[in-house]
């Protein structure tokens, strides 16, 4: 399965605590802007990814995941579906140690490549969702 509750929870509890988030923009309207800060709010460094590199809940953000000049545990995935898979192939290639693709955001190829890489991934959830149904 593709978002099984303990992987979930490994991924939120164990994996560490640096979360590029592709797509994370200053604009306050989107999802990914209020699920970056639920994300800070439960102790999470979030790293904006956009191709604007805007500074986003006080951090620095970057054009691309290989901008970034630091590791990075989780790669969290704000984009079309179509566009996905790319990112999940930069975040194995980052040496991110697990991929999060948001609600709406599925990729069966990228899936198996990133698993198959050895990351764990998790498909079509929301992490603020599940950090809220952890407690």
């Amino acid at each position: 399965m593709h978002s099984d509750t303990e992987t979930v929870r490994r991924i939120l509890t164990e994996l560490g605590d640096t979360w590029a988030i592709v797509g994370l923009s200053a604009d306050e309207r989107r999802a990914a802007h209020g699920v970056a800060g639920v994300l800070q709010r439960h102790g999470k460094r979030i790293v904006p990814v956009h191709p604007r590199a805007e500074t986003v809940h006080g951090e620095q953000g970057y054009p691309s995941l290989d901008a970034i000049p630091f590791d990075v545990d989780v790669v969290d995935v704000f984009v079309r579906s179509e566009l996905a898979g790319a990112v999940a192939d930069e975040a194995v290639a980052k040496g991110a140690r697990a991929v999060w693709f948001q609600l709406g955001v599925t990729d069966e190829a990228a899936y198996e490549r990133t698993r198959a890489a050895g990351l764990e991934m998790v498909m079509n959830r929301c992490p603020a969702t599940e950090l809220r149904a952890l407690r």
